[in-house]
């Protein structure tokens, strides 16, 4: 297990380094009262949307890199070593278009499960890209580390990833929103780690926050039930919420901060995104997670309540969309 928790400081210090530089990201919208433009949602919560979809390369992932990155070791910045990481989709696009904007090169491994679009849109940035079997990823990362000499930025389970995250939570309490739910979708777990951290160090500690994930990769939630991190094999069509595995170090902070993990079915995910689409919200089925849990019925105790739900990313293809929102699975 992680042997410390982020603090009040480093998520402050971190917010205040990712809103400049080369890789400036965005203070995103907070949509109120977003109840009245989902009608399948009952009318007796106030729902508020962190709309993360609207970041830089369509995702919450480059607040967390746009951190990431100010820490690494001179070697890298200076181009004398390459970045390795492994991703199947959004982190990797953040991180190919960080390297991309720095001048400097790298590599994604991408399981072979990873959609093609998603491969090309990585190696337009300049990234190589390597597929490998979904469970071979980590030796591959760890042969290219020992036998080429690249540096490991890992995708999720990184303290100065869940610093730059936590940025979101602090947009929140910095707009004097004082929420009774906080909705945050879970892959890895790195945004929920931040984010609720960011929301029970600045004082809201009667703020309930839930991690959502899909039921078939529910790391998270069996680690809870467990005690300890675990892994398993997943399968969902929420592909950026399936890693292998929980983090030591998101694990810890969900632990201290996070209320519960909520699962969701594939078929409320997708349900989600066609509610989204109709009110004139593009999101992949990753970035809709939290609504799913609120549409379906699993949130405990909603009614009356000021919720927040992350919308965390964009990254679907016109044709996928259409498909999901037209023939959504049975």
């Amino acid at each position: 297990m992680a042997d410390r928790i982020v603090t009040l400081s480093e998520l402050r210090e971190a917010q205040k380094r990712i809103y400049t530089g080369t890789l400036a990201v965005y203070k995103t919208p907070l949509l109120q009262h977003a109840q009245n433009i989902l009608p399948a949602l009952s009318s007796s919560l106030d729902l508020y949307l962190k709309l993360e979809s609207m970041q830089i390369t369509g995702s919450f992932k480059l607040r967390g890199i746009a951190n990431q990155f100010l820490f690494l070791s001179e070697e890298v910045k200076t181009g004398a070593k390459q970045p390795i990481t492994m991703s199947a989709g959004n982190y990797g696009k953040a991180y190919a278009y960080a390297l991309n904007t720095l001048g400097l090169r790298g590599m994604c491994l991408m399981p072979d499960t990873a959609p093609q679009d998603r491969v090309e849109i990585i190696k337009n940035y300049g990234t190589v890209v390597e597929r490998v079997p979904r469970s071979d990823l980590q030796s591959a990362i760890e042969k290219h580390v020992e036998e080429d000499g690249y540096v490991f930025c890992h995708s999720y389970d990184d303290y100065n990833l869940i610093a730059g995250y936590g940025s979101a939570g602090l947009e929140i309490v910095d707009e004097g929103i004082v929420p009774d739910i906080v909705l945050v979708c879970c892959g890895g777990g790195g945004l929920v780690s931040g984010v609720a951290a960011a929301i029970k160090l600045s004082g809201l500690n009667q703020c309930k926050v839930y991690a959502v994930e899909p039921m078939g990769a529910p790391t998270m939630f069996e680690s809870f039930r467990q005690g300890h991190p675990v892994a398993m094999d997943v399968k969902t069509v929420a592909a950026g919420l399936a890693p292998p595995c929980a983090g030591n170090i998101t694990y810890s902070h969900c632990r201290k901060f996070v209320e519960d993990v909520i699962l969701v079915s594939d078929k409320d995910i997708v349900e989600a995104v066609r509610i989204l689409y109709q009110a004139g919200l593009v999101v992949e089925p990753s970035g809709a997670a939290a609504i799913a849990a609120l549409v379906s019925g699993r949130v405990p105790d909603v009614a009356g309540k000021k919720v927040v739900a992350f919308i965390t990313g964009r990254n679907i293809p016109p044709n996928e969309l259409l498909k999901l929102v037209s023939d959504p699975p049975k």
